[in-house]
This record gives C-alpha cells, structure tokens and sequence, in this order.
C-alpha cells in the first residue's frame, strides 16, 4: 500500500518484513523551519540587494514568486495551530500547500490586478507552484528522519 511504512530487511533466516510506521519524526518547525528562514533571507537579499542592481526579468519579476509557499506558508500554518484551526505539527500537507497555492493564485493574480495597479502574470502562478513543489518534498523528506532514541 503507498504510504505504509514497511521494509524487507535481511535476517539470519532470509527476508522479514520490518514495520518503521511508529518511528518518531520530528515535528514541523513552521516559522523557524530552516527552509522558511533560509527563504525569508533570500526574499529580503533579493528584494533589497541585488533587484535593484540586476536587470534579469526572472530576478526582477519571478524569483521572489518561488518564496511565497516556502516563506508564507509555515507563518500561516503557525497561526492555524495556535487557534486550534490544525490539529497537528506535521510537516504541511499536500492538500494544505495545494490549497493555498490557489487562494493565493487567485488572490494576487487575479482579483489583485482588478483592485490594484498591477498585472496578472501566469508565469507567477508557475513560480509558486514550482516553490510549493520543491518546499513539499523538502518538507516531506526532512519529516522522514527520524528523532535518535536519547531525544525521545
């Protein structure tokens, strides 16, 4: 089944199948994620340093578009779990990144350009999906490691 946790692994007698479901993960650090500051460091170097010195249309117009998912969603996530709107401290969910990744499409690439003076772009949509992909399997991977037995 996908998402089972379970593994054959070599014994003296042949292949047994091993069960690591239970093995503890460490939770998600939302705003103190590493990849949250890494990005929020780089939206802020980005954003004051080196755009109004480089002329690249992809450093100008998109780079700071990939950061959206990896630098807002933690800090939102954080606030859900505060006021009890998420009941775990798991890593962001598929469904969670998938649905603010169209809130936020929405939001700021169609209903912002009619209210402010600002133009719809679909390759911004394209860049937050990118982000939110790349952030995902980030996320998903650094859950996987496990907690060694003298933190628990």
């Amino acid at each position: 089944m996908v998402g089972d946790a379970f593994y054959l692994q070599a014994s003296p007698r042949g292949w047994c199948r091993t069960d690591h479901s239970r093995a503890a993960v460490k939770p998600f650090r939302y705003w103190r994620d590493p990849l949250c500051l890494s990005c929020c460091a780089l939206y802020a170097l980005n954003r004051w340093a080196v755009k109004p010195h480089v002329h690249s249309p992809f450093v100008r117009g998109h780079f700071n578009d990939l950061l959206l998912i990896p630098c807002a969603l933690p800090f939102l996530l954080w606030l859900q779990r505060r006021l009890g709107l998420r009941p775990h401290d798991q890593p962001p969910t598929v469904g969670e990144i998938a649905f603010h990744l169209v809130i936020w499409s929405v939001l700021f690439e169609v209903i912002g350009p009619q209210l402010l003076r600002v133009t719809g772009d679909a390759f911004d949509v394209l860049a937050y999906v990118f982000g939110g992909v790349f952030a995902g399997v980030w996320w998903h991977l650094a859950a996987r490691r496990t907690i060694p037995s003298n933190e628990l």
